[in-house]
């Protein structure tokens, strides 16, 4: 095997040996408070978190409320993205749509989380409350994101496609989408986040069954504070391994459509 191709092998091992470091060097941190302290009501220690976790992982609730979860914020973040990229094509469109839209976008932005779930509340089911929470929050910024990149697409571009006579699948193939994607690939990145935090916050208050942010409050309830840390942990790892699929989505659309992800809105 030439060298070249060894690169990036060493590289990954590199990655991975720093990657165990760090982790090592936190939990020995962590170990040393939880002795300090000496008191598993305030801060257990590693070990104590990861036998809880590993009693936790063999029974069905724990699978049942993390699947359940991952559903209800995945389809909240789904209808996010095709209702605010509908919206933004709409609101390029129309002056009047925009202006009579731009208070709605304004408020969900500025109004904490925990208004809008307790609100919800009188008018939502609390098993449905999580995804609406989850769409709610990733609205605006797919909105925004899209409705820039379509303002943003080139003009001398859209020129040319008329002189040439292209027909307007060709053209939204062509020209708009590839002008859009990566803001939309952006917005997508930060909106994962919000709709994770947002749903998980909305099942700790609307406490639906089997969920994680149930289970969560259960936990604090109880006092039982190694299981808050598991399923903390857990929300964390979900959150993550979404971030590395989209990931993946991002790279994979921006090869296909010759997309650099922008920061966006």
């Amino acid at each position: 095997m030439s060298p070249d191709r060894n690169r990036p092998i060493g590289r990954l091992f590199r990655n991975i040996g720093i990657g165990l470091l760090v982790a090592a060097f936190w939990l020995a941190v962590w170990e040393g408070l939880s002795r300090l302290v000496a008191a598993e009501l305030l801060l257990p220690s590693p070990w104590q978190v990861a036998v809880t976790g590993w009693s936790l992982v063999q029974t069905a609730d724990f699978w049942v409320a993390t699947g359940r979860s991952l559903l209800r914020i995945t389809v909240g973040f789904v209808a996010a993205v095709a209702v605010g990229s509908l919206l933004a094509v709409c609101t390029v469109r129309s002056g009047v749509i925009r202006r009579l839209t731009a208070p709605i976008l304004h408020i969900v932005r500025a109004a904490p989380v925990a208004s809008f779930i307790i609100l919800a509340l009188v008018w939502i089911k609390s098993d449905r409350l999580p995804t609406f929470i989850a769409f709610l929050m990733v609205l605006p910024v797919v909105w925004a994101n899209v409705e820039q990149g379509i303002r943003e697409t080139d003009p001398k571009l859209l020129e040319m496609a008329r002189v040439y006579r292209l027909s307007r699948w060709t053209t939204f193939r062509r020209i708009r989408l590839p002008s859009v994607m990566p803001y939309a690939l952006a917005a997508m990145r930060t909106g994962l986040g919000f709709a994770w935090k947002s749903g998980v916050a909305a099942e700790v208050i609307c406490h639906p069954k089997l969920s994680v942010g149930g289970f969560l409050y259960d936990a604090k309830r109880y006092l039982e504070t190694p299981e808050v840390f598991v399923w903390t942990a857990a929300v964390v790892l979900l959150s993550v391994l979404l971030e590395q699929g989209l990931l993946a989505l991002i790279r994979r659309l921006g090869r296909r459509y010759n997309a650099v992800q922008k920061g966006g809105v």
